[in-house]
């Protein structure tokens, strides 16, 4: 599983998000951002696979960005909000990070889980 993982769960709809695009970025320098893992939420919202098993993720700051519009789209949602949601995130030791999002076409929110 990939150190660094997130689960979507469309609040609105009382189920995952399916489908939801994800890319994992890494910061290098106050303005500039790496692009170091992506996938796509599973039929249980979840995308464990951002990043191989064991990769080395270094202490720093990282950020998830969902592209929710697409998401939206699929089930048929129009105009939502928020055509995507970037979740930034701080690692300061190497256990497993898992950040999930619950989500809705007006809102959403983020903790860290587990």
């Amino acid at each position: 599983m990939s150190p660094i993982t997130t689960h979507v769960l469309d609040t609105a709809r009382g189920l995952p998000a399916m489908g939801v695009p994800v890319k994992l970025e890494a910061r290098k320098a106050p303005d500039r951002w790496e692009l170091i893992g992506r996938g796509t939420t599973d039929t249980d919202g979840r995308a464990s696979e951002l990043l191989p098993d064991k990769f080395p993720v270094e202490n720093g700051v990282y950020r998830l960005i969902f592209e929710t519009g697409v998401y939206f789209k699929t089930v048929g949602v129009k105009d939502p909000f928020y055509p995507n949601v970037t979740v930034v995130f701080e690692v300061r030791d190497q256990r497993h990070h898992h950040v999930p999002l619950l989500l809705s076409p007006f809102g959403y929110s983020t903790y860290r889980g587990s």
